[in-house]
């Protein structure tokens, strides 16, 4: 075999996507399908998607951006994104309710099967609700140690906030084991990843927060 075709073929063959069993990661992208939720008839946070980026403007408001995601990531368990705070909020206690703000959230809903596929035309309010639901938010906000893992103050046994950053300005690329993470706040293995959000948390302090969100990624 020519040299030329062998070094194809070598390389060929290293690529992840043509491996068994090798995770590949796939984007999340900042577009069509993503939603509003506003906990106010009158306020919410500004969005702004570009396809790679979400930025995000909150002003002594509160709000979250939603996506279902396709059953070809519901296996996924692993994420990576890249997260930038220019305005933030000042630190908060996470678990307590009505004095909870913070920079960003970043949500992971989970469902057994069963209700993963019940849940597909029903919106983010209802999933949070589901009693079968568990939802891991890693946030930059607060006044917690990196890694903590803390109750929400509304999602009872259903949620637990993951804290990967206190409240402060900066710019930091990341890398969660939802596997891992998921097993120390729940006690179990989590089953099908069905929907991601966003949100940014101003309105009990009254501050302002400019964040972003970009490369964001599941594997």
């Amino acid at each position: 075999m020519p040299r030329f075709r062998l070094a194809l073929s070598l390389s060929l063959a290293l690529i992840p996507a043509a491996v068994p069993g090798v995770a590949v990661a796939q984007q999340v992208h900042f577009g069509d399908g993503w939603t509003e939720q506003r906990f106010s008839l009158f306020s919410g946070n500004e969005f702004s998607l570009n396809g790679d980026t979400l930025s995000v403007r909150s002003d002594d408001t509160v709000s979250l951006l939603w996506t279902r995601l396709p059953e070809s990531m519901w296996a996924k368990r692993a994420a990576t994104w890249d997260w930038a705070v220019d305005r933030s909020v000042p630190a908060t206690d996470l678990t307590r309710k009505g004095g909870d703000d913070r920079n960003l959230s970043i949500y992971f809903l989970f469902l057994p099967e069963a209700a993963a596929r019940d849940g597909r035309n029903r919106g983010v309010r209802a999933l949070l609700d589901n009693p079968d639901v568990r939802v891991l938010m890693y946030v930059w906000g607060g006044a917690h140690s990196r890694g903590e893992i803390l109750p929400t103050p509304y999602l009872g046994a259903r949620g637990r906030t993951v804290v990967q950053r206190g409240a402060g300005t900066g710019s930091v690329a990341e890398r969660v084991d939802l596997a891992r993470d998921f097993e120390r706040a729940f006690g179990g293995r989590p089953e099908n990843l069905v929907g991601i959000a966003v949100s940014s948390d101003s309105d009990d302090t009254g501050t302002e927060v400019v964040a972003r969100i970009s490369r964001l990624r599941i594997d």
